[in-house]
């Protein structure tokens, strides 16, 4: 039986050598890379983020990436919030292209939202909220078809909200208040029909030049209308007033005149 031991466990020793490692996908690799040369870690984080971990982040589920999760060898989750990151949002983060959640909120990213997150079409959820990043909204973003979450709340994104958002019929949570957004709220966001998940105003407050519903009525910039209401009677009144008394003078000039005619013809009669 030893020997036998023996030669079993050559054998199994010797197949396991010849089965190499599963190398990582070439596409997380380069996604990986450059969103790491994009980003700056003053508090060292992310410290095992390194070109040696990046050619093999993953082994089948597990992870040897700090805020990566992975299913069966590829990245499906990028989890890096409150780490104080500093940087911009590197547009080859759409080479991740498993990838299911993105959650980059809670630090100092600067920069646009890069429209090429629309070719991670599995994406499920978004997270960029409280950073710094400036810019339209991406309607690229409504190509990603199984987003549940869109979250951009506190950061400083301008523009109108891109109607194509609407589309998304599994948006369940939607949220882009305190930005600078201007415009009209789509209704297909607004206002969703059906069996749809809706928005309330807290979604969208905080964007003083956003309007629309759910929104309460803006207020005027300038009179309200009860202002220009009164202006309005009230400079009616004064024209009716103006022209009465206008009316009256032109009145007692007539009759004055009228009364020195009658006068002149008086003097002018011979008396009987």
């Amino acid at each position: 039986m030893g020997v036998w031991g023996q030669i079993l466990a050559a054998a199994l020793l010797a197949f396991c050598a010849a089965v190499p490692f599963s190398a990582a996908d070439p596409n997380d690799e380069r996604c990986l890379t450059h969103l790491s040369e994009s980003l700056q870690d003053p508090f060292k984080n992310l410290h095992n983020w390194t070109k040696v971990t990046f050619a093999n982040p993953c082994q089948g589920f597990t992870s040897y990436l700090q805020g990566a999760t992975c299913n069966n060898g590829r990245i499906y989750k990028l989890s890096l919030s409150n780490l104080a990151l500093k940087g911009t949002i590197s547009p080859y983060l759409s080479n991740c292209t498993n990838l299911q959640a993105l959650d980059l909120s809670s630090n100092a990213l600067t920069g646009p939202i890069p429209p090429e997150l629309q070719y991670l079409v599995n994406l499920a959820v978004l997270n960029l909220s409280s950073n710094h990043l400036s810019g339209p909204i991406p309607q690229q973003l409504a190509l990603c078809a199984y987003l549940n979450v869109i979250d951009l709340h506190d950061n400083q994104l301008s523009g109108s909200i891109p109607q194509q958002l609407g589309l998304l019929v599994r948006l369940s949570v939607f949220d882009v208040s305190n930005n600078k957004l201007s415009g009209p709220i789509p209704a297909t966001l607004g206002n969703r029909s059906g069996n749809l998940p809706r928005f309330n105003a807290s979604s969208y407050e905080g964007n003083k030049d956003l309007y629309g519903y759910p929104l309460p009525p803006m207020k005027s910039k300038g009179l309200s209308v009860l202002a220009i209401v009164g202006i309005g009677l009230g400079s009616g009144f004064l024209s009716l007033v103006l022209s009465f008394t206008a009316v009256c003078m032109w009145l007692r000039v007539t009759e004055q005149k009228v009364e020195n005619e009658e006068g002149k013809i008086s003097q002018l009669m011979p008396d009987y």
